[in-house]
């Protein structure tokens, strides 16, 4: 069979790569509605316009079509809703890769954005783990707290059960840094979810499960 009758026949018999979450706690609720075979759609309303901004990277970048609604104690802080969309976002992911049965697994991307240079590596091995490299120049851009970055990524991994490495190799400009890290984490994501043409029905691992 030819790969590209592989990938017809895999597409036609397995189940819409799709996933609806909501999160309720007495800080936050959030709703994720994600498709990962989609056309870079988004629609965000987070209460937090440069986190909107993000996202529609990833969106755009992942071709995935994405929703997020939020509704945090932005009164306090931040923290909570950023944290909480992460987690909400990964278990998306999860649910949407249900075995991870036929995808590639891996994803990497470095992309630049004028002097600013990011690498994103992720793995869905069922591990979650975050390694995080990146220094901003400030503590915020526009009214968003850069440091709630690393919380973002650190609920995506724990719920999406993958280990993810985010490196900022260069950058003066904390928007430029920023954009580049989400945007290779867009294409990092798109290249790891793909179906494998090569093994579609495979799980790609030695072990024979990734969850």
């Amino acid at each position: 069979m030819l790969w590209a009758e592989r990938i017809h026949w895999f597409a036609n018999t397995m189940p819409a790569r799709e996933a609806s979450v909501h999160r309720e706690t007495l800080e936050t609720q959030i709703t994720v509605v994600l498709a990962l075979d989609g056309e870079g759609r988004s629609q965000q309303a987070t209460g937090l316009p440069f986190l909107d901004h993000m996202l529609d990277q990833v969106a755009r970048h992942g071709l995935f079509d994405l929703e997020v609604r939020a509704r945090g104690d932005l009164k306090i802080d931040a923290h909570h809703t950023v944290e909480d969309i992460g987690i909400a976002l990964g278990e998306a992911f999860r649910q949407a890769l249900g075995d991870r049965r036929g995808i590639v697994r891996y994803g990497h991307a470095y992309v630049p954005l004028d002097e600013a240079l990011s690498r994103v590596v992720i793995d869905f091995s069922g591990r979650p783990g975050l390694t995080w490299s990146v220094e901003f120049p400030r503590g915020r851009v526009g009214e968003f707290d850069v440091d709630l970055f690393h919380e973002f990524f650190q609920g995506f991994v724990s719920s999406a059960q993958a280990t993810l490495h985010v490196d900022t190799l260069r950058g003066r400009n904390a928007h430029h840094i920023a954009e580049t890290v989400f945007k290779a984490f867009g294409r990092a994501l798109r290249m790891a979810v793909a179906v494998d043409p090569r093994a579609p029905a495979t799980v790609p691992s030695t072990k024979g499960t990734l969850v």
